[in-house]
């Protein structure tokens, strides 16, 4: 089932019309789950950081054994390409993915050059400035990578953000805060997480239990050029019911509002704004 409207996938050395068919079913992706992904945006015209996205699913497949076939560059290419279809004044959802295609050792090993390719770009628009969602918490932890490919955007990773959205979703709430296998915050189940206290802001650590993610560090960098100190560092859930203004981050929508965590309400405060501002202005100025 498709997200947005008006897809269009590149697949097989050409751009489709529509959402088509492109794995079989004994492919290894399709039961074995070796999936990638990476996701980026298109609005008034410009993709911002899509070179740095195309180059982390060429990682991502590399932490997961499938062998990339498409050069970060190619891939930029060809994705502009498929864009020339969409007016600029819509917003595009561009989710670049490889998966592999056959096994190896013992059939789980995804085979070395086997892989299968496609983009799918989907018509999907940004959230108003407004839109702001409440988080809970939820049992379930995020991995470590001893447990799990966590230094890579895998589908194999998203069933478990799935139970804690429908944990949080079964508690009336619109997201969960998860904790890392030691207890402290880590992020959302969809998304990066920022907390701002006494107008400085606060992100938890990378610590190798969740991807770091893009938008996150275009924040970070844009509150910096800004004379904004950010704060990397390990954050409890007590922390951010002492914040003055929580905000998510993420590719999707770029900044997410919190307006409630368990009981605590924030307002959707100065620094958030700016926060998204900047990033607006950044995107805008950047023509990429």
């Amino acid at each position: 089932m498709a997200t947005g409207i008006n897809i269009r996938t590149y697949f097989n050395g050409t751009w489709h019309v529509g959402d088509v068919p492109v794995m079989n079913a004994a492919d290894h992706g399709s039961w074995l789950g070796s999936t990638v992904f990476d996701g980026a945006r298109y609005f008034n015209g410009v993709a911002p950081d899509l070179e740095a996205h195309c180059a982390r699913v060429n990682r991502s497949a590399e932490a997961l054994m499938i062998t990339p076939t498409v050069s970060t560059e190619d891939m930029v290419a060809l994705t502009w390409e498929g864009l020339k279809a969409y007016p600029k004044d819509v917003a595009v959802y561009i989710r670049p993915m490889y998966w592999a295609l056959e096994g190896g050792d013992l059939g789980i090993v995804p085979k070395e050059g086997a892989t299968g390719f496609a983009i799918c770009l989907e018509e999907i628009p940004m959230a108003p400035p407004s839109v702001a969602t409440t988080l809970t918490t939820t049992r379930f932890r995020r991995p470590v990578l001893e447990d799990a490919v966590v230094n890579a955007k895998a589908g194999c990773l998203y069933p478990n953000n799935a139970r804690m959205l429908a944990e949080a979703r079964a508690k009336g709430y619109g997201n969960a805060l998860a904790a890392d296998a030691l207890g402290n915050v880590a992020e959302t189940a969809s998304a990066n997480i920022f907390m701002v206290r006494d107008g400085e802001v606060f992100t938890p650590i990378a610590n190798g239990t969740f991807l770091a993610g893009i938008t996150r560090a275009r924040h970070i960098t844009n509150l910096a050029a800004e004379g904004v100190k950010v704060h990397e560092t390990v954050l409890s859930f007590d922390d951010f019911h002492h914040a003055d203004e929580v905000f998510m981050s993420g590719n999707m929508m770029k900044v997410t509002p919190v307006k409630e965590f368990d009981g605590t309400h924030y307002q959707i405060g100065p620094v958030t704004k700016r926060v998204r501002e900047m990033y607006w202005d950044w995107a805008l100025s950047s023509g990429v």
